[in-house]
């Protein structure tokens, strides 16, 4: 080794040992909130009575503590720095978490000593970048229990057209893509998005307003750290010009059914469709709705009529959303959603719902709307559409007619829905 091999090891562990001096004792090393990390926990649905979670590049751990005391869940907490899981484990214990807490020094892309399907929850707050958001996809996948959830937060573009200087600065560091981006990215890698979350401005400001009070604070005599302090300062700076182009934004993700092959209906399809509508409703109806729906070009969203295949091929369910409108303002409507009957209750129906959201999602609604049985639907994450100032034109159960926001921004306008003719209504 070089005496020049040497002297560049040497700045490059002294760079290392000072950003993580400081950052050291900070309340978080990302942008998040403990308002954040309830929202992304709402948005996973029901869970056992003591969820097993595996937090990944936890930090100091300030979402490890909150899902270990709200969600009553046991937290493996995983970081490299040892400082920070001393932190935690300091924390746990003036908490009474110490028997719900445990870290482990690991790697997050080296962790091969977990089992397959050991955790209810995988979750990673602001530290999927050290691996990469399809990396992350695709590693820890099979560490999750059936129906678990992998929850992520990842920085992300917030408009199409980025000015060059945060262009620039994301494609030196990290190339970013827009939340719609990342939600086709992880359902091609066969994961269903159950919700997103933008991150508000108050976000940021819980992780850089203790980041900058120690910037300027820091002994920049110390070897590394006026340049530790000058990068901070320089994406503290970056922000406050060009927040308007990037944000973070949480993602709430969960393997698909892989009993059930879903896909855009074709016109093979049709006979199918119409037999199985016609075989799960009292009357022929909704069969002959959907034929109806079909030939209105205006009411008709090309992409957003599923199927799910049984083992065998054949059509096992089937979910359609079409186009109404909130005082009118576009708006989808989830419906009919069917299944055959020898396939009920076998999932097939979540499986074809949760496919045609998907889609949705990706084709950029922003809000769907179904009137439907209240006990089934929440499970999609939709609530009651009143709670947004949104009713039908006539007279239904206020727990039947409910609402999905897709964008997850909750900025969803009140009105009274107009549907399609076919409707009747």
């Amino acid at each position: 080794m070089s005496d020049n091999d040497i002297s560049e090891n040497i700045s490059t562990q002294a760079l290392h040992d000072a950003f993580f001096a400081l950052h050291h004792g900070l309340p978080r090393q990302g942008p998040g909130s403990d308002t954040t990390t309830r929202r992304l926990l709402s948005l996973c649905g029901p869970l056992p009575a003591r969820p097993r979670v595996l937090d990944l590049g936890c930090g100091p751990g300030r979402s490890a503590l909150l899902l270990a005391a709200e969600a009553g869940a046991d937290v493996t907490a995983v970081d490299t720095h040892e400082p920070f899981l001393a932190e935690l484990r300091a924390a746990a214990a003036a908490r009474g978490l110490a028997g719900r807490v445990r870290t482990l020094r690991a790697d997050m892309g080296a962790l091969e000593t977990l089992a397959d399907g050991s955790f209810d929850l995988v979750w990673a707050e602001s530290s999927v970048f050290v691996l990469g958001f399809d990396r992350a996809l695709a590693e820890w996948r099979r560490l999750l229990a059936p129906g678990g959830t992998l929850v992520l937060t990842e920085c992300v573009w917030t408009t199409d057209a980025p000015g060059p200087e945060a262009r620039a600065f994301w494609e030196e560091h990290y190339r970013l893509r827009t939340v719609t981006g990342n939600a086709a990215a992880a359902v091609a890698a066969g994961y269903h998005v159950l919700g997103t979350v933008a991150q508000p401005e108050s976000d940021w400001d819980e992780y850089y307003g203790p980041l900058a009070a120690r910037a300027e604070s820091a002994d920049t005599g110390v070897p590394g750290m006026a340049e530790a302090v000058a990068g901070a300062r320089a994406e503290i700076a970056l922000r406050r010009a060009h927040g308007a182009d990037y944000g973070y934004a949480g993602f709430v993700l969960r393997p698909a059914d892989p009993r059930w092959r879903t896909r855009e209906e074709t016109a093979a399809d049709i006979p199918a469709v119409r037999e199985i509508n016609a075989a799960a409703f009292p009357t022929a109806e909704e069969a002959g709705l959907v034929d109806a729906l079909r030939a209105d070009g205006d009411a008709w969203l090309p992409g957003l009529s599923y199927v799910a295949e049984a083992p065998d091929g054949t059509v096992a369910a089937y979910a359609l959303i079409t186009r109404c409108r909130v005082d009118g303002v576009p708006a989808a409507a989830l419906g009919p959603v069917a299944v055959a009957p020898a396939h009920q209750r076998s999932g097939a129906g979540q499986a074809v719902v949760r496919a045609v959201l998907d889609a949705a999602r990706l084709r950029g609604e922003r809000l769907v709307l179904v009137l439907g049985h209240p006990e089934y639907y929440p499970r999609f994450g939709f609530v009651r559409a009143s709670a947004y100032g949104i009713k039908p034109a006539f007279a239904v159960p206020d727990e039947a007619m409910m609402a999905l926001d897709l964008g997850g921004s909750g900025a969803v306008g009140g009105g009274t829905i107009s549907y399609p003719a076919a409707f009747g209504v």
